[in-house]
């Protein structure tokens, strides 16, 4: 299983989980944890509905496809989940994964220290074996 988010360092974990699932004949879920929509004004049309609550999903499944997209040789499944933390959407996967692999984007010591990190909070309370691929400039 990985986590993904579109982003560059997510894109990375990809490549190294599909490198595995090649080497080990597995196949991978990528799993892409989206916010539920805030709503802060009135709505005025079923169109402004439509993008307020379709719009997280449907782009967390643009991403998850692109990604899909780029995996060869390698059984793919995409997975969009609503969840306002990711880390607990990814350790409620975590479950019935054989790994879980993530990337970790480098936040400031003091944003993690405030906010926490999806990959520390994974760290202590995943469910299988989990593999974080470091961001950033030096891998």
């Amino acid at each position: 299983m990985v986590g993904v988010d579109g982003s560059d360092a997510s894109k990375r974990a990809l490549e190294w989980a599909a490198e595995e699932a090649r080497l080990h004949g597995a196949s991978l879920e990528l799993v892409f944890v989206y916010h539920p929509p805030y709503v802060s004004e009135t709505i005025a049309s079923p169109e402004q509905a439509d993008a307020i609550f379709l719009r997280p999903k449907q782009d967390a499944e643009r991403v998850l496809a692109q990604f899909a997209t780029e995996v060869r040789d390698v059984p793919v499944e995409t997975l969009a989940v609503e969840d306002a933390s990711p880390a607990n959407a990814l350790v409620d996967h975590s479950r019935g994964a054989d790994m879980l692999v993530v990337s970790a984007r480098g936040m400031g010591a003091f944003r993690r220290l405030i906010l926490g990190s999806v990959s520390s909070q994974l760290a202590h309370h995943a469910e299988c074996p989990l593999v974080i691929i470091r961001g950033g400039k030096h891998g």
